[in-house]
């Protein structure tokens, strides 16, 4: 392999162009050794000349300099195991915690940067943390501790620490005592034999407990030494002995980060010891938000699922500022999807079901990327999509489950196991709303992918006996029968064919259970839909993954009275095993009320009751309870403020620490000029979605291979309404070779030159600290905002990814006023409009329906309408539109109510519910406008 870059001659101002044979040298072998070299050579780092190289030989420089030029372009000078580290210098965030940890050096910044560093540790953010040491080592390249600290951020990769902890040890000379002994203890950890853990830890342990013996007032050891404790925790391991030591860091500073190892100590034992530290844990670090999701785990643990959703909502919006500030995609945060995902169980269980909605929509509309977030890898998009059919499913919403199916949040996918559990929700919705004829479509959907599942099976068995037959009739030919070994031999060998068989078979078996099981659930909500309840709960009882609630709902309509029983029985049962949780509850009170049990079903109503602070009245499960509510005697709103806990610290307003949602940040503004000097400009753009792709210039390979897998393609993006350009590191005269090397009939993709890479350093496509570009591709909308990025070591090689993606994201709105609506900041309405159908502000709205241009239609059920409605509204139940709506007598009295010359504007806060409205609404010849609004907010927003 061959690639022309930049050769940097011992970091002086000179750089030329150098071919090399990079199959001859192995990159690794560059090592940590020359991170010293490089820290210096960033001048935009270190306000100092670059390092001369004259103190070695000019043997030793010579081969420096051809080891620097075997290096990929845009890969780390420190070989492989360092490109995936931070590219991009750090800064004082602020909000890291209280560190009192002074070293030796003669740099304040350097200081500043080395107790963020640590601070960022304590949260386990290692990224950044690394990312601090790096530029403490940076402003002061003979401060150990800086090489100390990146090596304590990477001891979870032993060969990263070991090259920091080497350039540590160099410099412990210049270090103090107490700086030498936490050089000593980590090297000596790094270092060990990984497969001798126990002494490895011991050894830990007795190093760190030496330094405190010898340092007894430094906190800060005494904090690592208790997180070393918890992490290499074994059966003889004190909790009590840890939690004491972490409480003589409190008592230095109540305020410490280490609220959060107290956190992890008791979160699996007695999370109720750590609810002190889970009242300040997000408080001592507030720019970390994996500090504000912890002291969600405890709160989960001890089924106070408000405190742990207000947790979780915080750390989500710590992570939105931070992904904006610092331009950073949503699951490159490593614990960003699994604090959502969580955040949506909690609103499940506290019955906020619209919120949970509309966090998992959001959580599919992030921007996808093939190596963190997509439906095969556990980031948003697998998340968003489990926890919307786990919320549509759990809330019975099965108008939404339909209408979401027509859009990108449910769409169709090339990944069996999502398109599986697509056809048995969407069957399910199609059946229990009636729709008997679709839902036997999913069934046949699931059928014939079975069939063709066993078929599969069938001849992949087949092949394996063909063969082993085949090697037997070949071994027959060289073996005579009558010797012993060779029959002793044949009786090995059949067991191997045999195994082979199995193993051929068994490769399949997980995925037929799976469809078996989906058939049989299918089934039985088909044979609900007919009023054979006896044979639905056979049915379902046969399939995997079926609420229990609802299996016992199916049993209780048996209508046997031994069956009511124990249906009764399972959902007690629920209940119990899911403390606080208000779906168990309200499914209890329903089916105690329905079998005459009306003293029983109060006393549960009123557990229900202390639990229905946040609960959504009008979702199907709880808008059933309106007319027992009614009969209770209790108030149309049967809902009960809830009490502050006491014992949750001094929260400040979630606002201040980031937007609910994240948003695409801007992107910079530049002016370059082409290979005919022409200035070509990002105002060009404006108003016009774009891709932006940044190579390294005709020498680089992996960039012309990119520019040719993208060059084909500008057509279809074009189609899509996309143009293209990409910026270079080559001056004009390099311009001129990549065109040239491209084709006859030239490159389609406008390329512009930024040899001072200035544009480069704005868009991040830069390492600051070893002062060279990186690859970078973006999708920006017409508005300049950055949709997806990816900058990277390598370049960005899949065009029609980056075109589907593009497409898919430029679908979404990412405006101010969906902001101000989550947050409460607003008084408008996120209005929900994929179908392209007109909106308007709820201002608008209000004049219309004043001066009675337009009629309000509510598209809820019955049930719903009865628990509350806005009084000059007209209730048209989505399921008897989407019933009735191709018949003309039905289509003629709605007319007498709905003038067609009359706006209607379909209300409800189901979004899904709302669209499947409007569309058959179009349908019959209305001017409908979407409206996502649901009767509270209808009400607030002064509708009659």
């Amino acid at each position: 392999m061959h690639c022309f870059r930049p050769v940097s001659r011992s970091f002086l101002s000179k750089s030329d162009y150098r071919r090399v044979d990079l199959s001859k040298r192995d990159l690794t072998t560059l090592g940590i050794g020359l991170f010293v070299a490089l820290v210096l050579s960033a001048s935009n780092l270190v306000a100092a000349e670059p390092v001369e190289a004259q103190a070695k030989p000019e043997v030793e420089q010579a081969e420096a300099t051809d080891d620097l030029a075997e290096i990929l372009a845009g890969h780390s000078y420190h070989g492989e195991v360092f490109n995936e580290g931070p590219r991009q210098k750090a800064y004082l965030m602020g909000g890291t915690g209280h560190v009192d940890f002074p070293v030796t050096t003669k740099n304040e910044e350097a200081q500043k940067f080395i107790d963020q560093g640590l601070g960022q540790l304590y949260g386990f953010w290692n990224f950044e943390a690394e990312r601090s040491f790096r530029q403490a080592a940076a402003l002061d390249p003979d401060c150990a501790m800086a090489y100390w600290g990146a090596a304590m951020a990477n001891l979870g990769n032993q060969e990263r620490a070991q090259g920091f902890i080497t350039e540590a040890d160099k410099r412990k000379e210049q270090a103090s005592q107490r700086e030498v002994m936490y050089i000593k203890a980590i090297k000596a950890y790094v270092t060990a034999d990984e497969d001798k853990k126990e002494k490895r830890n011991n050894a830990y342990t007795k190093a760190l407990e030496n330094l405190i013996l010898e340092f007894p007032d430094d906190r800060e050891a005494k904090a690592l030494l208790a997180l070393h404790l918890y992490k290499s925790k074994n059966s003889s391991t004190s909790y009590f002995a840890v939690d004491s030591l972490l409480q003589d860091v409190f008592d230095a500073e109540p305020m410490h980060s280490a609220h959060h190892f107290r956190i992890h100590l008791w979160d699996h034992r007695h999370p109720e010891k750590a609810i002190p530290s889970a009242a300040l844990c997000g408080q001592t670090s507030p720019s970390i938000a994996h500090m504000w999701h912890m002291p969600g785990h405890i709160f989960s643990r001890l089924k106070r699922y408000h405190d742990a959703a207000w947790q979780q909502e915080a750390s989500a919006r710590v992570d939105h500022a931070h992904m904006m500030r610092d331009r950073v995609m949503p699951d490159q945060i490593e614990n960003f999807a699994h604090n959502n995902e969580w955040f949506i169980r909690n609103l499940i269980h506290v019955g906020r079901v619209h919120d949970a909605v509309d966090l998992a929509k959001n959580m599919t509309e992030l921007p996808r990327h093939p190596r963190y977030n997509s439906f095969e890898k556990k980031g948003s998009s697998k998340y968003g999509r489990q926890r919307l059919f786990q919320v549509l499913r759990t809330y019975e919403l099965w108008d939404d489950i339909i209408a979401l199916s027509q859009t990108p949040y449910l769409e169709p996918t090339d990944v069996d196991e999502e398109q599986i559990q697509r056809l048995r929700h969407l069957g399910m919705a199609y059946f229990l709303t009636g729709d008997v004829n679709q839902g036997r479509e999913q069934i046949a959907a699931v059928q014939s992918r079975l069939d063709a599942k066993l078929q599969e099976q069938k001849d992949a068995v087949h092949a394996a006996e063909e063969k082993a037959k085949a090697t037997d009739v070949e071994e027959q030919a060289t073996t005579s029968s009558d010797d012993k070994q060779a029959k002793q031999e044949g009786s090995d060998k059949k067991s191997n064919k045999d195994d082979a068989v199995t193993k051929a078979r068994n490769q399949f078996n997980s995925e037929i259970k799976e469809l078996k099981s989906t058939l049989n659930a299918l089934k039985g909500y088909e044979a609900v839909s007919q009023g054979e309840y006896q044979n639905a709960y056979k049915l379902l009882k046969k399939a995997d993954d079926v609420d229990p609630l609802y299996l016992a709902k199916v049993q209780w309509l048996t209508g046997d009275k031994d069956e009511q029983d124990k249906a009764e029985k399972s959902i007690r049962k629920e209940v119990k095993s899911n403390e606080n949780e208000v779906h168990p509850l309200a499914i209890l009170v329903e089916t105690l009320w329905q079998s005459g049990k009306k003293k029983e079903a109060r006393e549960v109503f009123e557990e229900l009751r202390k639990l229905s602070a946040a609960i959504d009245l009008d979702v199907p499960v709880f808008a059933r309870l309106t007319p027992i509510a009614e009969e209770l005697e209790y108030p149309a709103d049967w809902r009960v403020a809830a009490t502050p806990a006491l014992d949750i610290g001094k929260r400040p307003p979630l606002d201040s620490l980031g937007p609910f949602r994240w948003r695409p940040s801007p992107s910079q503004e530049w002016a370059l000029k082409d290979a005919e000097g022409k200035i070509r400009s990002s105002a060009e753009f404006k108003g016009q979605p774009h891709i932006v792709i940044f190579y390294l210039g005709s020498g680089c390979l992996h960039c012309a291979k990119q520019l040719q897998a993208f060059a084909p393609k500008v057509s279809d993006f074009e189609a899509a309404g996309l143009s293209m350009v990409a910026i270079s590191t080559d001056d004009q005269k390099g311009l001129k070779v990549s065109i040239d090397n491209y084709d006859k009939k030239g490159m389609p993709i406008p390329l512009v030159s930024n040899s001072d890479l200035d544009v480069f350093k704005a868009y991040r496509v830069y390492d600051d600290f070893e002062n060279q570009p990186l690859h970078g591709t973006f999708i920006i909308d017409g508005d300049g905002k950055v949709l997806w990025q990816d900058i990277s070591y390598e370049p960005f090689m899949d065009a029609e990814f980056v075109l589907k993606e593009a497409t898919r994201l430029l679908g979404n709105t990412w405006d101010d006023e969906q902001e101000k609506q989550k947050t409460g900041a607003g008084k408008q309405a996120a209005t929900f409009h994929p179908s392209g159908h007109t909106t308007d502000s709820l201002e608008t709205v209000h004049q219309r329906l004043a001066d009675k241009s337009a009629v309000l239609v509510d598209v809820r059920e019955q049930g719903e309408w009865d628990a509350g409605h806005l009084e000059t509204a007209v209730l048209v139940p989505l399921s008897e539109l989407k019933r009735d709506a191709a018949n003309q007598k039905f289509a003629e009295q709605l007319m007498k109510t709905l003038p067609l010359g009359k706006i209607i504007y379909c209300h409800c806060q189901s979004g899904a519910r709302v669209l499947a409205a409007s569309l058959l609404f179009k349908e019959l010849g209305y001017d409908v406008r979407p409206l996502k609004a649901g009767y509270g907010q209808l009400l607030k927003a002064g509708i009659p």
